[in-house]
């Protein structure tokens, strides 16, 4: 994405799953906001509208996988997998493969991915952690006669290493400096290994897809109900109703489209930063906290007494607050022993154990963000204990095989683990907004 960008094209950046974290990264390298496409929590159907939808105006779309070509969502078949969403899109593949330990082996390995689903156009390898100029010889000999086009070799290189947590990079927003010159090695190491024509190529040779790309006004209207030939600009009337978004290093899991959403609601939505900022912005009427790494700021976070303040003062008030994983963590009386906004009576601390996997759930009762019954699919990841795990009034029941229930509503606060898509159903950011200005 960086070297495509580098010269000069507009570049879209796309990630399948539910992952937010690489998206921050193809953002840095692209100048655009990074958006995932995913099967499981939007549905198949809105794959390509939202894919459509990113690339707007852009010369050339890039598509990150998830896991193995092959994995999806687990026990349901290629659902979700990055196969299915390359067939849901026409689009070429490129498989990368780890060249390290081996040589012949490499056409088998290639062999066995392009042959596997004759629906999936594999339209070249890029080889990647190739040790020597000798050893790309030999692979490249061995890939000769597989029929599929070696279109790049990327040698180790210490330079473009990120460093990893909880099965994850660590945020952009919390590398800086170090960030772009991981970003820059990359593209460095691809302009030189990979035949960048032939890439763009390959990516222009996939045919137009069929239908209208998302729209989020469209999406708003349709959820609430309205007619969609009123022209309105908005479907609140009135003044918009300030929307505070939390960001910065702490907060950073958030989908593009969420803020997309409740500007189309009607809401005029802030951003602010919990780490630096002591006040919520001028006239908030509602704030949303989506995920991130809170845990590794928690003194920093607890430190900021006003904000805290601001935010159980504006909770207690009955004014909406929508928060999920790390915003969850931050409405608790404490994390990891730190005060935290003590919104919610529970505490939360760090475990050994990782939490992490797609869900189905429903709304157990109504509250600001669905009416009870809504069904909706998430995804969890954290690496958190939340004590008690659910409120005297829960958010959602989860269809896992405990069948727990899971969150906190109480009076306009909504509060859980659980990650959701709202362009799944864009109704939620209509209730939101509209509950704002009431």
């Amino acid at each position: 994405m960086a070297a495509f960008a580098a010269a000069g094209l507009a570049v879209s950046p796309h990630k399948v799953g539910p992952d937010y974290i690489d998206p921050g990264y193809h953002a840095l390298a692209t100048g655009r906001p990074g958006r995932n496409l995913d099967a499981f929590m939007c549905g198949p159907g809105l794959v390509a509208p939202l894919f459509a939808h990113g690339a707007r105006g852009c010369d050339l779309a890039v598509v990150e996988g998830v896991m193995g070509l092959y994995d999806g969502a687990s026990g349901q078949g290629e659902l979700a997998s990055t196969a299915h969403v390359a067939k849901l899109l026409r689009a070429p593949v490129v498989l990368v493969v780890d060249a390290s330990s081996q040589s012949r082996s490499v056409a088998a390995l290639v062999h066995g991915f392009a042959s596997w689903d004759p629906e999936v156009r594999m339209g070249g390898v890029i080889l990647n952690k190739v040790g020597s100029q000798r050893h790309e010889e030999l692979l490249r000999d061995a890939l000769g006669s597989s029929g599929v086009p070696v279109l790049g070799a990327l040698r180790r290189a210490p330079q473009v290493r990120a460093p990893s947590r909880h099965l994850g990079l660590v945020p952009v927003a919390e590398r800086g400096a170090a960030a772009l010159e991981s970003v820059a090695a990359s593209a460095e190491q691809v302009r030189q290994g990979c035949d960048m024509d032939a890439l763009l190529a390959l990516a222009r040779s996939a045919p137009e897809l069929p239908g209208a790309a998302w729209d989020p006004h469209e999406a708003v209207t349709s959820a609430a109900g309205l007619p969609t030939a009123t022209g309105a600009a908005s479907p609140v009337p009135g003044a918009a109703p300030v929307v505070a978004l939390a960001g910065g290093a702490a907060f950073t899991f958030s989908y593009a489209e969420h803020a997309e959403l409740l500007t189309a609601a009607g809401a005029d939505v802030v951003p602010f930063d919990p780490l630096h900022d002591e006040e919520l912005p001028p006239g908030t009427r509602g704030l949303v906290i989506g995920g991130g790494f809170p845990e590794m700021y928690a003194p920093e976070l607890s430190a900021n007494e006003p904000l805290r303040k601001a935010v159980a003062d504006l909770a207690a008030s009955g004014r909406p607050v929508a928060a999920e994983c790390a915003g969850l963590l931050y409405l608790a009386r404490e994390l990891d022993g730190k005060p935290m906004c003590g919104v919610l009576d529970a505490r939360a601390r760090m475990s050994e154990r990782l939490t992490l996997g797609y869900r189905e759930a429903v709304a157990v009762s109504d509250s600001v963000l669905a009416a009870a019954g809504t069904r909706l699919r998430g995804h969890e990841f954290h690496r958190t204990v939340v004590e008690p795990g659910a409120g005297a009034v829960p958010a959602w029941g989860m269809h896992t095989p405990e069948r727990r229930v899971e969150g906190f509503v109480e009076r306009g606060v909504h509060a859980s683990y659980l990650h959701t898509h709202w362009a799944a159903e864009p109704g939620v950011a209509r209730r939101f907004v509209a509950r704002c200005a009431a």
